[in-house]
């Protein structure tokens, strides 16, 4: 048999015919070894590899060389200056609302944590303090969350569609709970910018739209830091640029600046399902400290002072950014977000920093938990074993199910804990963990004016992550008029 393309033999006649080892015949012959498969890219008439793979052949004595601003791609070699000029790679103008490490938090370099031991390598009595601390943290908390399971009429027909995979069903069921439970919050409604932070395709804006489909003066912020395929808010361009894609890391994001909120000045409402770790932290200080009047670093008009009834409701809260509190509750209408992978968390960004200090906690304990907390999920090993599809589109897209994938081959399988925890014990311990994490993200609202909550917004037979963080200003913070 001859080479396989893509090795030493590269440049040999690749074979043909119908066996697994052969190229598909009008197909690419170049044999990828990283996939342990040939590419499968179509060819143009009289070729042999593809325009990607085409350094394996001497084509007019042009060479293709991989890009040096990304080398996952190639570029002929004498085209290489002027690809350099559009590569996607390159690096882009700023956007005007790119501000550099504006929700970023900690700036402190001292109380930046240093790399820890992971914590299989904690000896038995390390592990048990680690635990003592964490129960005694977690003391008095409501361990036992409250179901808000619910569901909203615009999702009924795609719910009852028979053609929807398991794997759809369970992201629509979801879906729907976080519509029924802002609609119970009274955010469904007009005058409203809907900002989804780790947008991914946009299904959950797309739904919150369906829902107001007959909803006057409303905008939609999609916020994802990576280029995403198959963005379903590509069928709303029709509407006059209701859907607006803003690239870029939250950590740099900075509401105040998007012309559009510049311009309509809409109540914002922040959504995001399964906000994965840190970015839920980064979230929540673009909203309730960065988007507040002036929290800008540069020139910005200070905020407007408030009256002194206002001040004197205010007195009780104990907080020395009473005015800031108002504008931020006045700004924000309410938060909802379906929170995930707390082992991705960092201190740098936490935004429960004090209340970890408060209960005699820091950056180690917190670096211990935030790993310790995939234990909850311990299960999904067999979850994502029985339910697996062969939908391989869907799972591409669906960020879920990869997290808690994730989870199980990364933290779940370590055999030094055995004989010291059993796997019940972990899962509990994990729930502790998450429990303590998510506790100071709900003080951190509380004392910026807002009436936070954690509930179950889904069974955990369609997500282990399955907790809904929502939150919405003080009844008695509402600004009155002035006289």
């Amino acid at each position: 048999m001859a080479a396989r393309a893509g090795g030493a033999g590269a440049d040999m006649a690749a074979p043909t015919g119908p066996c697994g080892a052969c190229p598909i015949p009008g197909r690419c012959a170049y044999f990828v070894e990283r996939k342990k498969r040939f590419c499968k890219m179509i060819l143009a008439a009289g070729k042999r590899f593809c325009a990607e793979h085409g350094q394996q052949e001497e084509e007019n004595g042009r060479k293709r060389i991989p890009c040096p601003l990304d080398p996952k791609h190639t570029v002929y070699e004498d085209q290489l200056q002027k690809h350099l000029k559009k590569c996607n790679s390159r690096e882009k103008p700023k956007p005007v609302y790119f501000v550099q490490d504006i929700n970023a938090g900690l700036k402190d370099v001292a109380e930046v944590p240093e790399k820890q031991l992971p914590v299989s390598s904690l000896s038995k009595e390390e592990l048990q303090n680690l635990i003592i601390k964490l129960k005694k943290a977690s003391n008095g908390l409501e361990v036992h969350l409250k179901e808000q399971i619910l569901s909203h009429q615009a999702l009924e027909e795609a719910l009852s569609d028979p053609k929807n995979g398991q794997s759809a069903f369970k992201h629509l069921k979801q879906q729907a709970s976080i519509l029924g439970n802002m609609e119970k919050l009274h955010l469904l409604g007009p005058g409203r910018c809907f900002v989804e932070f780790g947008a991914g395709r946009g299904k959950l804006s797309h739904w919150v739209d369906v829902a107001l489909q007959n909803v006057e003066n409303i905008q939609f912020l999609l916020v994802e830091r990576a280029a995403t395929r198959f963005k379903v808010d590509g069928k709303h361009k029709r509407r006059d640029s209701l859907f607006e894609r803003l690239q870029v890391d939250i950590q740099h994001l900075c509401l105040k600046k998007v012309p559009v909120l510049e311009k309509k000045k809409l109540p914002v409402v922040g959504i995001g399902k399964h906000l994965c770790g840190a970015a839920t932290d980064l979230a929540l200080r673009c909203l309730v400290e960065s988007y507040t009047a002036g929290s800008d670093e540069e020139n910005e008009e200070p905020a407007p002072k408030c009256s002194r009834t206002d001040q004197t409701e205010m007195a009780s809260n104990n907080s020395a950014d009473t005015e800031s509190n108002k504008d931020d509750c006045k700004r924000v209408a309410g938060i909802v977000i379906a929170l995930c992978c707390h082992h991705k968390c960092d201190w740098t960004h936490y935004v429960g920093r004090e209340f970890f200090k408060s209960v005699g906690l820091g950056p180690v304990e917190f670096h211990y938990f935030q790993r310790m907390s995939s234990w909850a999920t311990c299960g999904m090993r067999e979850t994502t074993t029985k339910s697996s599809t062969n939908e391989e589109s869907e799972d591409q897209t669906n960020k879920a199910e990869e997290h808690e994938q994730t989870f199980s081959k990364t933290e779940c399988g370590s055999d030094t804990l055995q004989g010291i925890l059993t796997v019940e014990e972990r899962k509990e311990i994990g729930c502790l963990c998450k429990l303590l994490i998510d506790h100071g993200r709900i003080e951190y609202l509380q004392q910026r004016g807002y009436k936070a909550a954690l509930q179950y917004y889904t069974e955990s037979a369609v997500s282990l992550e399955n907790v809904l963080l929502t939150a919405v200003p003080r009844p008695s913070l509402t600004l009155e008029p002035t006289t």
